[in-house]
């Protein structure tokens, strides 16, 4: 049960794979989330602001780097 923690924590899975726009099943690529995160980042630097979708996107795009960096 310890280890299940995560599951928990994540509030609704599934809505990065969707904001993305990658199938149900398939893997969201590395390469993408480094891409789309880099751009986030990019608009940030700017003297911009991002909107509240963009900083949640930001947040789960962080979330899933740091999860897959967690695996056995």
């Amino acid at each position: 049960m310890a280890e299940e923690w995560i599951k928990d924590a994540i509030k609704e899975p599934g809505a990065l794979r969707k904001s993305l726009g990658v199938k149900k099943g398939e893997t969201i690529p590395k390469g993408e989330l480094a891409e789309k995160k880099a751009e986030l980042e990019e608009k940030v630097e700017g003297d911009k602001t991002l909107t509240p979708t963009q900083r949640k996107l930001l947040r789960q795009i962080n979330l899933a780097q740091t999860l897959a960096g967690m695996k056995k």
